[in-house]
């Protein structure tokens, strides 16, 4: 069988612009949420990532109409219908449990497949499933399917027993349409909620809180459509920036969001990276060699992302000095560390740690993507390394990034995407 890969051949300095594009992890609940709607929504500069795709295939058989045209796409829900989730869509996109809220919302039951995604770990769903039980909402799960009836369905209070990012953005949509008011407690901080908060609202919901402990939602009888765009891209903006802080010579990263990206900034302040900011837009370049950054750990916003944790591992693969992740998050999110091992990185992994002791460089080897974050990682660690890489697996990639290697080779990478048997 043929595949795609990328041939990535390092050493060359980066510099233009790469420009941002809208939040994947936003505009996946956001899509979802448009099934609460009634009318014509329309999203003005929708990126072209895989996931998003699927996204839009599973509405369709959900009896919704999309028409897109290049970064334009058109939602109609007037003729939504309560239809069984299959496997087949789910297998391809974790984030298809948003709909299982918004279906509750619109209809008051819902039958849906377990959800599938890049296999970095347990993601369970038992804490959405146990939010909905608290408003009265009866499961059963069996064969492989979830079946909810919502018909008793009532406002009320849900804590959240640890943060989960999907499962608030799960009971906003559930509560938007629900009589009352529904309070959440413990909820995710993440801007992807702020995102799904004023989206919602512009549709005509009445949903506060989100960026605090607690949401409170007021149900409304109906949503309506309206003209919408998302905000940047939080995890690419991540992760152009280490690659900046690597190979950058004078790069421009622009529609940038200084306040979503705090976390990282400070690391790269400290590791000596130059950088300067104006308004949206900031210009990178690498030094030398950056010291290693100790010690750094994955928590939930406003502390360093899980999503970026592979790209990081890079960047303190060519540091001077050891430095120690910690993945408090998924307990497969290491993957990367055989692929790096065999371009010459120092990794050793114990449980949730790794210990990197920085090389003074990579060499290019046939390389394998295990999922979404680690293939950005790997596509960073080609492009230092000395020699040729060949990255497999890029399907990963495009879930999330739009036409990588076109953007990169825009700005002097030597990187393109070729078709082997």
């Amino acid at each position: 069988m043929s595949e795609e890969v990328f041939l990535i051949q390092g050493g060359n300095s980066l510099s233009g612009e790469l420009k941002v594009e809208a939040s994947k992890n936003a505009y996946l609940p956001i899509l979802a949420s448009t099934i609460l709607c009634d009318g014509n929504i329309e999203f003005l500069n929708v990126p072209d990532f895989s996931d998003i795709e699927n996204m839009c295939e599973i509405l369709k058989v959900l009896n919704v109409k999309i028409k897109r045209e290049n970064n334009f796409l058109s939602v109609n829900t007037d003729s939504v219908v309560n239809a069984k989730i299959s496997h087949e869509l789910t297998a391809k996109l974790r984030a298809s449990i948003f709909l299982l809220g918004a279906l509750l919302g619109r209809f008051r039951q819902a039958v849906i497949s377990y959800p599938g995604g890049c296999k970095i770990g347990t993601r369970p769903i038992d804490i959405h499933l146990k939010a909905f039980r608290s408003l009265g909402v009866k499961i059963v799960e069996k064969h492989g399917y979830i079946y909810c009836n919502a018909g008793n369905m009532k406002a009320g209070k849900v804590v959240f027993p640890s943060v989960s990012v999907g499962a608030t953005e799960s009971l906003m949509m559930c509560a938007a349409l629900l009589e009352g008011e529904t309070i959440l407690y413990n909820v995710a901080k993440e801007p992807e909620i702020k995102e799904l908060e004023r989206f919602l609202n512009q549709m005509g919901a009445k949903i506060r809180g989100s960026g605090t402990d607690t949401i409170r939602i007021t149900g409304v009888k109906k949503l309506t459509g309206g003209e919408f765009s998302v905000f940047p891209d939080r995890i690419i903006a991540g992760t152009y920036l280490i690659l900046g802080s690597l190979c950058g010579k004078n790069l421009h990263i622009s529609n940038f969001k200084k306040e979503d990206n705090e976390f990282l900034l400070n690391i790269l302040k400290e590791t000596a990276c130059d950088f300067k900011l104006k308004n949206d837009n900031i210009i990178v370049t690498a030094q030398k060699r950056n010291p290693s950054y100790k010690f750094v750990e994955t928590l939930p916003f406003p502390s360093f992302p899980t999503d970026l944790q592979p790209q990081f591992m890079v960047m303190e693969t060519l540091a001077k000095g050891t430095s120690v992740i910690k993945e408090n998050l998924f307990e497969n999110r290491f993957n990367q560390t055989m692929e790096l091992t065999k371009m010459g990185a120092d990794i050793l992994v114990k449980d949730r740690l790794a210990i990197i002791s920085g090389v003074e460089k990579l060499f290019g080897a046939d390389v394998y993507a295990s999922d979404l974050r680690a293939g950005a990682g790997l596509v960073i660690a080609g492009l230092m390394a000395e020699g040729y890489t060949t990255l497999h697996n890029i399907h990963f990639i495009d879930r999330g990034y739009e036409r990588l290697e076109e953007k990169l080779k825009g700005v002097g990478a030597d990187i393109k995407r070729v078709q082997i048997e």
